[in-house]
């Protein structure tokens, strides 16, 4: 079972940019289609953003797109999130997942989940 370890989340103001890595413990994961979820206290998990497994589809929640850029580096095994612009509303635990199939990813359809790491934006 591939293991996924997210890290680069923190404590940032309102406005100010973060990147977020997912390492993944195994290199079966460049044919799978990666991706991005966050997790507000008190609310459901959500879609942020899913890549391909060349990368060269992507796809955004609504509430992040254009601020948000997600990419991957298969060669490391590692699957970035760049955040600008974050908002308070961006608050949460992010989680990186790996998809079952190559194309994209969505909460349905996430074959291993990462632990999480916590993104607080500050107003």
């Amino acid at each position: 079972q591939v293991q996924l370890v997210e890290s680069g989340g923190g404590l940032v103001q309102a406005g100010d940019s973060l990147r977020l890595s997912c390492a993944a413990s195994r290199r079966t994961v460049s044919n799978n289609a990666m991706g991005w979820f966050r997790q507000a206290p008190g609310k459901e998990r959500e879609f942020v953003a899913s890549i391909d497994w060349k990368g060269s589809n992507t796809r955004y929640g609504d509430s992040v797109k254009g601020r948000f850029t997600i990419s991957r580096d298969n060669a490391k095994n590692t699957v970035y999130l760049q955040m600008s612009s974050l908002e308070p509303e961006d608050t949460g635990v992010y989680y990186c997942a790996v998809g079952r199939s190559s194309a994209a990813v969505g909460r349905s359809t996430v074959q291993t989940w990462g632990q999480g790491t916590q993104v607080t934006v500050s107003s």
